[in-house]
């Protein structure tokens, strides 16, 4: 019974933050408040405190390049199976299906499930997926999709094509600038999310073997401690039911590939990587997480959606959940 407390504590503080937004307590935008704060300060500071007290073996680096392949066959998956879909479900689809829920969600559910040595692999496996979920996927979604950063989401969703238009320079120079603009885009993609470029630094001292000091981790402390229940308040905030069968339909559609896809990499890890139990089980819990959280700010961003994509976390949080637990009950026993 306790193994399932900590879980379902997290679902109850999404069903707090709803229950206050529909109380009129919390105003429509204001969950932006806690999205600003939770993706530039909270989780950054969880991140450092994690690499501060829990040591990472560079070993553990073949985890994150596990998880970064996981994040990244999903969005690639859709855009081929998509072709004739209309531009908007494909973006949402793209966002939304790939991805896990690490620090906010699967972090306090392995530390119940393992104990506190289970989130070191759990930490590499945030790793990989981080350059995906943080950035990769929007930066994907955006050029795939031909998706410039000012184009108005409200055009976006009447757009039928399965792309925005392109047409791609004949003049060599031309073709030459635009490859600069396109790289200049991912840079600053990924450059501007604060949770990969805290995962970057952290690689790098652990590479150089640099201790974090404890005065650090002492300042980061409470941000580790607020992650969870800041993180869960926000999508309470900005969830929503769906208000078409268009929405359910999109629902539905991300179950449809995050469910087979997350069993499959949970079944590889368990049987590829070359670890311990503990370690593998860490990585199996992982891969059966949530959507990530990051689905929400970047389907605002990109077809001002954000209630229906956390809608959409709720639902997979229940799913993973369950899926979760049975895992555990399965494998570790």
């Amino acid at each position: 019974m306790g193994a399932i407390i900590q879980p379902l504590t997290l679902l109850f503080i999404i069903m707090l933050g709803y229950a206050f937004k529909r109380a009129h307590l919390f105003g429509g935008s204001d969950y932006r408040v806690i999205q600003t704060a939770e993706f530039n300060l909270v989780l950054p500071g969880a991140i450092i405190y994690s690499f501060a007290v829990n040591p990472h073996n560079v070993r553990l680096l073949l985890i994150s390049g596990f998880s970064l392949i996981a994040a990244a066959i999903v969005p690639t998956l859709i855009f081929v199976l998509t072709q004739h879909r209309r531009v908007s479900d494909r973006a949402f689809l793209m966002l939304n299906s790939s991805g896990f829920n690490i620090g906010c969600f699967s972090f306090p559910i392995i530390q119940t499930f393992i104990g506190p040595a289970g989130l070191v692999p759990a930490a590499m496996f945030d790793v990989g997926n981080s350059v995906m979920v943080a950035a990769g996927t929007n930066v994907m979604t955006r050029t795939l999709l031909h998706i410039q950063p000012d184009t108005d989401s409200r055009d976006l969703r009447d757009n039928a094509a399965p792309t925005l238009a392109y047409s791609r320079p004949k003049d060599r120079q031309a073709r030459r600038l635009a490859r600069r603009s396109m790289m200049v885009t991912v840079a600053k993609g990924f450059a501007s999310s604060a949770s990969f470029d805290t995962y970057v630094l952290m690689i790098v001292l652990m590479l150089l073997n640099v201790p974090i000091p404890h005065i650090v981790a002492s300042v980061c402390q409470p941000f580790y401690a607020a992650n969870a229940f800041c993180a869960m308040l926000m999508v309470g905030m900005l969830t929503d039911l769906p208000s078409s069968r268009h929405d359910v339909s999109g629902v539905l559609q991300v179950l449809l590939y995050r469910l087979p896809s997350s069993i499959v990499f949970a079944a590889a890890a368990w049987l590829i990587l070359p670890f311990g139990p503990m370690i593998r089980e860490s990585v199996v819990l992982c891969c059966l997480a949530p959507t990530a959280i990051f689905a929400t700010m970047f389907t605002d961003r990109v077809l001002g959606n954000a209630k229906l994509a956390g809608f959409t976390l709720c639902v997979t949080a229940v799913i993973s959940l369950i899926t979760m637990t049975c895992a555990h009950l399965l494998i570790g026993g």
